[in-house]
């Protein structure tokens, strides 16, 4: 038998090849050139390929001619894609296996072919997917990287602050490395996750700094984010406040899904890749401790650092001394000079004067002193000076520090008025609810005083008031205004203090007053403000409602760190002629005021300082009151000087009441 007889016999004796088995095989053929090589370097062969078998695409042995392709270009983009599930695998095709763990089907994985993805892009673009693969796992670095060195403080954030090679991201290669194949990834959730939670808690810490110039406290602080959701409705609006805390829920949430994620793709990298990952990782600590040792710097900022540690070992201390200050503070709570000094023996220095406390929202040092501020300030003062002069009014002036900067006005209140250092929530709550007396309620105690309050910024029921031993409380529901708010403030001062006259100081055959007032029209964000006008055209405020819409817009002012300080500085002004202005008009020589601020404002108009000082003066019209605080050694006039003495808040109460006491 000749060749040709050969050859026609052999194609007889062949089954005939139906078209659904001509296009398994095209498509085996199609997946196939995407499939990696083995080991030795010899790819797999198509599935459709039997053993001993050449290939329909392979070139006879010995022939010089290229190959046919199993499909033409055009029939390959055409073809629909085939999940790797309709392609069976070789029966006695070898699975690649790693050394370490041959069962481990995460190492394995990097022997497969590409997955098809979605709508099998991944096959039809195996560069691209290759590509995008890289730049995930690179992504998914440098957000772990980011969130390891990112400063908690926004004053902190440099460029080079991210320059720095962490000692805890080797760690976690490290173990990561060494667990299995479930217990890896469940570790990797694990730690992404806290990791996330780690990067929100300094957010927070960037946001209180920003505002109290401290960190978030993990014990005391929850209650603050309530009012900070109050304060934004109040300065932004409902849509405002709405879109803030959506904002906040989708961060939260894309936190730490991100950092669990990446902590999962960066394991299944390491995994797929062990021998590499290893070396990289003991190459990687050498430097570290090379660099540490030597304390290697880029920037001025060290190279090799272990911040994240320290990070996380504050915040533990932090919440091991607040859940150890309760007993302290509960020590302090029953130490009181004058808890056994009878009545008739209390403030009798001030027997039938009309002593008025009255705060200023964030008058702090920073008005008086930042030479941006300080000329109008100086100006300001003077003419209240003079205002006062010419009513005959004499006063002094010095410095407190106040527990609390920025924000907390509630804690300066209670620090100055209970006498102890109230310098976190649970302080707060805890004197609120306790039986110390407060120079408030001494002044009640003692029967020869009318005890009101004044206070335009509560807007809920406050059940702290109780407490200051004020007879009644007069709220922003109750001081009979009808204007607009000003951003935070539901009521401005020089209408708040109309009201005081109007309900409680201005009537005819009354005891003599005790007034705790707090104002709040320099309350931050200071935007819009109101502006004083004649007393006799205040009405039931709806004048205000013009000065509102000539005022500046607080998301246009906050664009602008100097605009903030101009606003806070011009808040500050119309808060203290107010006040004056109030004294010339319906003072009298019984009339004795305290006026303070509670706090320093925010980092943005302090620059960051940590100075906690507020100014503090006395006012008075008999000579007799100021005498009594002579040895004191104050400045005369509403501006303290720089040399003037400077007193802990929560010292206050004890020396007023000892130097009033005869």
């Amino acid at each position: 038998m000749d060749a040709t007889e050969a050859r026609e016999s052999a194609d007889a004796n062949e089954p005939p090849e139906s078209a659904d088995a001509a296009d398994a095989t095209n498509a085996a053929g199609s997946a196939g050139a995407d499939r990696p090589s083995d080991a030795d370097g010899s790819a797999e062969a198509p599935e459709s390929a039997k053993p001993g078998e050449p290939s329909e695409s392979a070139a006879p042995a010995g022939s010089d001619e290229p190959a046919e392709p199993a499909q033409s270009a055009e029939d390959a983009e055409s073809a629909e894609p085939v999940e790797p599930s309709e392609v069976a695998e070789p029966a006695n095709s070898a699975a690649p296996t790693d050394p370490t763990d041959p069962t481990d089907p995460t190492e394995q994985s990097s022997q497969l072919p590409l997955r098809a993805g979605w709508f099998g892009w991944r096959r039809r673009y195996p560069r691209t997917a290759r590509a995008v693969g890289v730049g995930t796992s690179v992504l998914a670095g440098a957000l772990l990287l980011v969130a390891m060195v990112v400063p908690d403080r926004l004053d902190r954030m440099t460029f080079q602050s991210f320059l720095r090679l962490p000692v805890e991201l080797i760690v976690l290669a490290v173990v990561l490395l060494a667990l299995p194949s479930r217990a890896r990834r469940i570790t990797a959730v694990v730690l992404g996750a806290f990791v996330g939670l780690s990067a929100v808690l300094k957010c927070l810490d960037m946001g209180f700094y920003e505002t109290l110039a401290r960190p978030f406290d993990l014990v005391f602080d929850w209650v603050l984010l309530n009012d900070a959701a109050d304060w934004t409705k109040d300065s932004f609006g409902r849509s405002g406040e709405v879109l803030a805390i959506i904002g906040v829920i989708v961060l939260l949430l894309a936190v730490l899904a991100g950092s669990a994620l990446a902590m999962v793709r960066l394991a299944d990298v390491m995994a797929r890749h062990r021998p590499t990952a290893v070396r990289t990782t003991l190459v990687l600590g050498v430097a570290w401790i090379m660099c540490f040792t030597l304390s290697v710097q880029v920037g001025g900022v060290t190279l090799a650092t272990k911040g994240y540690s320290q990070f996380l070992s504050n915040r533990v201390k932090y919440v091991r001394d607040g859940l150890g200050d309760a007993d302290v503070f509960k020590k302090q709570l029953t130490v009181d000079a004058f808890a056994k000094t009878p009545p008739n023996q209390l403030l009798t220095g001030l027997r039938g004067k009309d002593v008025l406390f009255t705060f200023i929202e964030s008058y702090g040092r920073v008005a008086l002193d930042d030479p941006t501020m300080a000329p109008e300030m100086d100006k300001t003062l003077t003419a209240g000076d003079a205002r006062l002069k010419a009513a005959g009014f004499s006063s002094r002036s010095a410095w407190l520090r106040s527990p609390v900067t920025g924000a907390g006005s509630w804690l300066a209140h209670s620090t100055f008025l209970s006498g102890l250092w109230i310098k976190n929530q649970q302080r707060y709550r805890t004197v609120t609810t306790s039986t110390r007396a407060t120079l408030t309620s001494y002044f009640q105690k003692t029967g020869a005083w009318r005890t009101v309050g004044i206070v335009p910024g509560v807007r809920k029921s406050w059940p702290e008031g109780k407490y200051f031993g004020l007879d009644n409380i007069y709220d922003s529901t109750h001081l009979g205004y009808n204007g607009p708010y000003f951003s935070w403030t539901p009521v401005p001062d020089q209408f708040s203090l109309e009201s005081f006259e109007k309900l409680e100081y201005g009537k005819k055959n009354r005891d003599p007053i005790m007034a705790e007032i707090i104002l709040a029209s320099s309350h931050n964000p200071w935007s819009p403000i109101a502006h004083t006008i004649p007393w006799n055209q205040l009405g039931d405020g709806t004048i205000f409602n013009q000065i509102k819409k000539e005022g500046t817009n607080p998301t246009e002012v906050w664009k602008s760190a100097k605009r903030v300080r101009t606003e806070y500085r011009k808040a500050i002004q119309y808060s203290v002629d107010s006040l004056t202005q109030w004294v010339q008009r319906y003072g009298n020589k019984n009339t004795v005021l305290v006026f303070l601020g509670d706090h320093q404002p925010v980092p943005t108009v302090t620059g960051g300082t940590a100075d906690r000082d507020v100014p503090i003066t006395i006012v008075a019209h008999d000579p007799k009151v100021l005498d009594k605080i002579s040895s004191w050694g104050w400045t005369d006039g509403l501006k303290p000087a720089d040399s003037a003495p400077v007193l802990g808040m929560d010292k206050f109460r004890d020396r007023f009441m000892t130097a009033y006491a005869k």
